[in-house]
């Protein structure tokens, strides 16, 4: 394929003309994509690189049947949506047959944050409130308003920088969180945090708009909320008056593999309010949705203000948006996630009885993160270790990311078609490079023991390894804040930890 521009020169346009707080994955040696099919990219020199973490490409890059129905519709027409399109209509019916019956209005829209930033303007006109109840770690999007509602990055910018319509509960994380796998209740307990700034709030004469949050959090660290915790939570939130809102921009359209919506875990007697789709519903092609109830349309549509979107709904996006819909129909992608997720599980959990670097395997289909630690006892992130293998990794042309508040947690979200095969060739480096880590651990530890010069012992959770990484951002969604602002130095003890040991029995997923 041939390259318009040299690489050199690709980096030396984008350092001229493109924001410099659009950052790139690996930015001291970042990978320049020319092309992409199924679960696998290409650079410019031709080298194939494995995707564990697109899950953008939904159903596989370049997918053939979607660039068919792309090109196909784009010949006929592609519009303002405020043409009558049959397009438009047989989507939305196409979509909501895979939601609760009482989810049945949508509104189409270009991305995941406009479409978290609408369902903010449907709560808050349905209800007559203004204050959101968000999760620790949470992101929501790029746009100001989701912004306010994102501790993953407002908290860059300083706790000052929280609003006071914003209220943060406790992230549902039952491995490092404040209620953990031995609680014997731990949905209930998370609940009742939620529950508790409810009351904080009306005390203060302030009301809930919203409850929001990811199906499963993803930047907070792969993390599955307990059973039950969503239903408290809901009907906690109802009682003040407010609106449950579930965001499944990048968990949804089967990627647990089990259901078709990540919310659906919790069980059938919850069903959010709002739901908002972005990423996977167009294969990377930019469209979104906000799924909600006729009588939150309703109340939206009272106040007397149109509501438009040029481009949100347009034929040519519809058409890609139903392609996707058969792609993982046709092609059995949910049973994929489940035979591929359940095997890497198991192949993770088997390196998790080899490697003490390995905390905690969670997850769901092809939604799974690797938490990994200096010390299981005091489940001390290992932070170095993981910017080290996300870097390893990549010289073994493999993609994959690290994230969560100590960006310690290694994060497979990769296109629906992910195999077997690709499962065992990840697993395999992650043992090979676990392997000379705990090797080069244990030469050090040894030294100390004997004493050597130069080697002075450190406190659990005190330093980090002397692993050399480079001081850079890697891939992720966004920016990563300094995990000095938060939680204190990812390596240092972080808040939720203590000296007393913890249950580090094997979380089932």
């Amino acid at each position: 394929m041939c390259e318009p521009l040299p690489k050199e020169r690709t980096i030396e346009l984008r350092k001229k003309h493109i924001g410099p707080s659009c950052k790139v994955f690996f930015a001291k040696d970042p990978i320049k994509i020319v092309r992409a099919k199924g679960q696998y990219m290409f650079d410019e020199r031709g080298e194939k690189y494995l995707d564990c973490i697109n899950n953008v490409a939904h159903v596989g890059h370049s997918h053939p049947e979607v660039t068919k129905a792309a090109v196909k519709q784009m010949e006929l027409l592609n519009t303002n949506s405020r043409f009558l399109h049959d397009n438009l209509v047989q989507y939305a019916e196409r979509l909501t047959s895979t939601l609760p019956e009482k989810l049945s209005v949508c509104y189409f829209v270009n991305s995941g944050s406009e479409a978290n930033d609408l369902a903010l303007r449907l709560a808050r006109q349905c209800t007559g409130h203004e204050d959101v109840i968000t999760l620790d770690s949470a992101y929501h999007g790029h746009v100001t308003s989701l912004i306010d509602i994102s501790p993953y990055k407002f908290l860059q910018l300083g706790k000052e920088a929280k609003k006071d319509y914003v209220h943060v509960a406790p992230s549902p994380d039952i491995y490092r969180g404040k209620y953990r796998e031995d609680h014997p209740d731990p949905g209930a307990a998370y609940a009742k945090e939620v529950y508790d700034i409810i009351r904080e709030v009306q005390q203060k004469n302030r009301k809930i708009a919203a409850f929001i949050a990811e199906s499963m959090q993803s930047c907070g660290g792969q993390i599955i909320p307990p059973p039950g915790y969503f239903q408290k939570v809901a009907e906690y939130v109802h009682e003040a008056g407010g609106v449950f809102i579930a965001d499944e921009v990048q968990v949804g359209f089967g990627r647990v593999g089990s259901h078709f919506w990540s919310f659906q875990l919790q069980g059938e007697d919850f069903v959010p309010d709002i739901v908002t789709m972005g990423k996977p519903i167009g294969n990377g092609h930019p469209m979104s949705c906000v799924v909600t109830t006729k009588e939150i349309a309703e109340a939206f549509g009272a106040s007397g203000l149109e509501y438009f979107n040029t481009f949100g709904g347009n034929p040519v996006s519809c058409a890609i948006g139903m392609a996707v819909m058969d792609i993982i129909e046709k092609e059995g992608l949910r049973g994929n996630a489940v035979r591929v997720g359940h095997y890497l599980v198991e192949l993770l959990n088997e390196l998790k009885e080899k490697h003490e670097l390995i905390g905690d395997i969670r997850g769901a289909g092809l939604f799974v993160g690797v938490d990994l630690v200096k010390d299981r006892q005091l489940r001390t992130p290992a932070t170095a270790e993981a910017q080290h293998i996300i870097y390893k990794l990549k010289e073994r042309r493999i993609l994959l990311s690290a994230d969560g508040p100590h960006r310690n947690v290694l994060k497979f979200k990769p296109p629906m078609c992910f195999t077997k095969e690709d499962a065992k060739t990840v697993v395999d480096a992650i043992d090979e490079f676990l392997t000379v880590l705990e090797a080069a651990a244990g030469n050090k530890s040894k030294m100390v023991t004997q004493g050597s010069k130069g080697i002075k012992r450190k406190e659990n959770g005190e330093s980090c390894s002397d692993i050399s990484v480079e001081g850079e951002k890697t891939w992720s969604d966004q920016p990563k804040e300094n995990v000095n602002n938060r939680q204190g130095s990812a390596c240092r003890q972080g808040r939720g930890f203590s000296s007393e040991k913890h249950s580090t029995k094997r979380i089932r997923t």
